[in-house]
């Protein structure tokens, strides 16, 4: 007989398949494990995060931001970390929780091939959007450094928001820019489900630790995936920070503008990805690494007890 395969995409299914019919512990756990990971890469990152956000508000270069960073002391450095720990810990609560019970509801005896998988992926990015677009939209308008005279605070928005019929609400508020955000989110969940576990199979069998091959997957897909669709994050950014009853662009006017104001050049388009694009880069990599440890664990004290 030949060497069992134990490659992470193989186990995986495997262990989907291998419940019970009927139960939900798995699908709960995909949860937890989706909000653990996300929790802790992000905590993890957030110094990334915090000088991407200075260079966002004040313009600056990675090397000021750093300074300014360093001038306001240790007791500082972990200033703000709350909203994007929550948004984080939502998000990756409901990517891998959706992802998990999509792909068994497609799928359930297995195995789970690749056009199962981006189209389980694509629906769990759709779901994150329409339940993170609201958080996105706030957070944008904190950053906008020209609007913080007019809203200093999420309460001073939320009221502006509030202030709008139940149209103006949606299409003006909370879900401004949403048709990009959901073209982005349901693109990018699609292509790091789909290409993450043979990523993954591939490196694992030179025998390299298992953490590696998770890492380096989640590390290229959070880099070739923010690569593709960087140019939605800028419009995404510029929808989202208009604000008021007063003519807001429309999607495609938006598009426009975002392309004349970059003077008609995509390596434009990217100035100022780089901070971003690394940061995907990191925390894909840790968020799927610290995953699969979680995975593996579970799944290890299950049998234990079995």
């Amino acid at each position: 007989m030949g060497e069992p395969n134990h490659s992470p995409g193989k186990e995986l299914q495997h262990w989907t398949q291998a419940e019970t019919p009927g139960k939900k512990s798995w699908h709960s756990q995909a949860y937890a494990l989706g909000a653990i990971s996300n929790f802790m890469s992000t905590f993890l990152t957030f110094p990334i995060y915090k000088v991407v956000f200075r260079q966002q508000i004040h313009a600056v270069a990675v090397s000021e931001a750093l300074r300014q960073l360093w001038q306001e002391g240790p007791q500082y450095f972990y200033r703000g970390i709350y909203p994007p720990l929550l948004s984080k810990t939502l998000q990756g609560t409901l990517l891998f929780g959706t992802y998990d019970s999509l792909l068994c509801s497609i799928s359930p005896e297995g195995p789970h091939s690749l056009g199962h998988r981006w189209a389980a992926g694509l629906m769990s990015g759709v779901v994150e959007a329409v339940a993170l677009s609201p958080f996105e939209r706030v957070q944008n308008v904190l950053q906008d450094g020209r609007k913080q005279a007019r809203f200093p605070t999420t309460f001073s928005i939320l009221k502006e928001f509030n202030s709008y019929g139940l149209w103006g609400r949606l299409s003006l508020g909370y879900y401004r820019g949403f048709w990009p955000v959901l073209l982005r989110n349901s693109l990018g969940s699609a292509l790091y489900f789909s290409f993450k576990d043979p990523i993954q199979d591939g490196l694992a069998k030179q025998g390299l630790p298992h953490w590696v091959p998770a890492m380096v997957s989640g590390s290229v897909n959070g880099t070739i995936t923010c690569l593709v669709l960087y140019p939605l994050i800028v419009l995404v950014a510029n929808m989202q920070s208009h604000i008021g009853w007063q003519s807001m662009p429309s999607l495609w006017a938006s598009a426009q503008d975002m392309w004349d104001t970059r003077g008609r050049k995509v390596f434009l388009i990217y100035r100022g990805g780089s901070l971003v694009i690394l940061r995907s880069s990191v925390t894909w990599g840790l968020t799927t690494a610290i995953h699969d440890f979680l995975q593996r664990r579970s799944h290890s004290r299950k049998e234990l007890k079995d």
